[in-house]
């Protein structure tokens, strides 16, 4: 089921007499279940294209329909969106987790009793029923972005808004937090996840799109673009040095060998190549695979103006 369509969105502003083009014909889909990470550089129209999704900026062209509602001319559109903002900027930091969650849950039009339920429900699904009354301020970094993860979902959205979920946190909350964005993702919600960490990016992600000058300039599965701009070479460290005989084969090959190292730019020559070392100990098979870094940088540098 489709959650999110935001079709042939455009959105310039004036700046000093002049047109300043700030998101041009950018168009996203999302799906149930599925998480799309959201990249480019700063500046490159991402938080324009955000807040068009979320109905605080108006497109001059285009359309964004949630669950085929307009959240800019529909209010049951943002009943099923969610946000949470980089730093837990959604929180009020002098309330606590429990009155956070009851406050954002009746602002999101529950009840009072239902919010306080729902709440105490996330507060015990997110491990924060111990510091339900603890006032934000004076909980961890992790600990908050659970709460800010909790209060966006308090009213049951379909839709939720990830800025940079685990910025900030050590290794261990940052865990907590991917560990939490897959869960959501198999309840059926979609997400949007905007991030810097393209790390984070590349784990959590079914699909990436980049935007850079204000146009998407890559739009693929996240395993699809990696493969795509990921080399054939592969790499074998053996356990103890070659013997003349297998150096010699393996020259005829064409390849480029160290004494406990061999080097193929042909990936068909694996199999024939590994007949020849059989049965000497390998310890590693390595292929040169790109990261989603990789990628991000390639492709913004190969669309960037000079």
């Amino acid at each position: 089921m489709q959650i999110l369509s935001a079709q042939s969105l455009h959105k310039s502003y004036a700046v000093r007499g002049k047109s300043l083009v700030a998101v041009r014909n950018v168009s996203l889909q999302l799906a149930a279940g599925e998480v799309l990470a959201f990249l480019g550089p700063n500046g490159a129209g991402k938080t324009t294209t955000i807040k068009m999704i979320a109905g605080l900026v108006w497109p001059d062209r285009g359309s964004v329909r949630i669950l085929d509602r307009d959240p800019h001319s529909n209010s049951q559109a943002l009943e099923w969106l969610g946000a949470v903002l980089e730093g837990s900027r959604n929180l009020y930091w002098r309330l606590t987790p429990e009155e956070n969650l009851e406050y954002f849950g009746v602002l999101r039009g529950l009840t009072r009793r239902e919010a306080r339920l729902q709440g105490r429900q996330l507060l015990e699904r997110f491990e924060l029923t111990h510091k339900r009354k603890s006032v934000i301020q004076e909980l961890s970094r992790g600990m908050q972005q659970k709460v800010a993860i909790a209060a966006a979902l308090v009213h049951n959205p379909q839709l939720l808004l990830l800025d940079e979920p685990t910025l900030g946190l050590d290794v261990e909350a940052t865990e907590t937090v991917k560990r939490l964005v897959r869960e959501i993702a198999a309840e059926g919600r979609a997400i949007l996840l905007t991030t810097h960490q393209l790390n984070v990016a590349e784990e959590l992600s079914d699909r990436v799109a980049i935007i850079n000058q204000g146009a998407i300039v890559a739009e693929k599965s996240t395993r699809e673009l990696i493969q795509q701009f990921s080399g054939s070479t592969y790499q074998i460290e053996l356990e103890m040095p070659l013997d003349q005989e297998r150096i010699s084969k393996l020259e005829m090959l064409g390849l480029a060998i160290e004494p406990t190292r061999i080097h193929l730019n042909d990936s068909y020559l694996l199999y024939s190549v590994l007949d020849i070392l059989r049965p000497l100990p390998i310890i590693k098979i390595d292929k040169e695979t790109a990261t989603l870094t990789d990628v991000f940088l390639q492709i913004v540098n190969e669309n960037r103006d000079d």
